[in-house]
């Protein structure tokens, strides 16, 4: 079985096994987008919407992804709560943003016109990588809406040098530079993810993926990691802490690390992942049901 890792006190209160129901979530009156479409600012966004009760968690997906990234965990929810998977612009059944905008701030954008269209006024957001950057983002803009927050293998703040460093190699070589950062990210990942994940990847247009990859680069989550006062959690391969990670920009953030996994954590150790989402709502309930 792979270790999980605790790797701060504040990570140890928030996991202490709280099994209390969680506060349920405001009622809304508009019905669910038939065939699961949402109108965002920049063309139709797709949702994959299921389950009620209990505070919703919503999934964003990292690059190259889609809702389909988060089946295990919607499946393992949905028994007792409404659980969410969007995809994001230009990925999966979601349009290509007309103006080109990629930037971060613009998909938490479309994440804003999901949750309106769906009447989720109080939730939890679970992003993976560029999704978790998204969530970010999110969580900063609108504080008093997110229950909580956890990010999945999510960048932190990169050093503008490097950011043009790797531009420049993707400008010159870009498949090249391209398949070796992908099968950095792919190790330990089991067969099928793979499988799975290169496949997504290959879908996205090398135009769509550098101006995704310089928004990302551009992205700087400290401000909105503070502007979000409640409960947050990094989830992340195991490795030496970096200056720009998510939970040394903001040592409120909770950091967790689960072994033997590629950056894909969800999808290669699925239980344990639920696991460790299960305590973080869990804590959530506890902290709600006492207000």
């Amino acid at each position: 079985m792979r270790e999980i890792l605790l790797s701060s006190a504040l990570t140890v209160g928030l996991l202490s096994g709280c099994d209390s129901k969680d506060r349920q979530a405001p009622a809304s009156h508009r019905p669910r987008p038939e065939a699961g479409i949402v109108e965002g600012p920049a063309g139709k966004i797709r949702v994959d919407d299921g389950g009620a009760g209990g505070v919703p968690v919503v999934f964003l997906h990292s690059f190259g992804g889609d809702a389909a990234n988060w089946r295990a965990q919607l499946g393992h929810l949905r028994a007792e709560r409404r659980a969410i998977a969007v995809d994001l612009r230009g990925h999966g059944g979601s349009d290509r943003p007309r103006d080109g905008d990629y930037t971060v701030p613009a998909m938490a954008a479309d994440v804003a016109a999901v949750a309106d269209a769906l009447g989720l006024q109080y939730f939890v957001l679970v992003g993976h990588s560029m999704g978790g950057s998204v969530a970010v983002a999110y969580a900063g803009r609108f504080p008093e809406r997110v229950a909580g927050l956890v990010a999945v293998g999510t960048p932190g703040r990169t050093p503008p040098e490097q950011a043009s460093a790797v531009m420049e190699r993707l400008e010159a070589r870009y498949d090249e530079t391209m398949a070796q950062y992908w099968q950095k990210l792919l190790t330990n990942a089991r067969p099928e993810v793979r499988a799975q994940v290169s496949a997504g990847i290959g879908r996205v247009p090398r135009e769509d993926a550098m101006r995704i990859i310089q928004a990302l680069f551009a992205f700087d989550p400290t401000v909105s990691l503070r502007r979000y006062p409640g409960p947050k959690l990094s989830v992340t391969p195991p490795g030496p802490d970096q200056p720009g990670d998510l939970h040394v920009l903001d040592p409120s953030v909770g950091h967790l690390t689960i072994a033997g996994t590629s950056h894909w954590i969800p999808l290669d150790a699925p239980e344990e992942f639920d696991r460790i989402l299960d305590r973080f709502l869990g804590s959530i309930g506890a902290a709600t049901a006492s207000l």
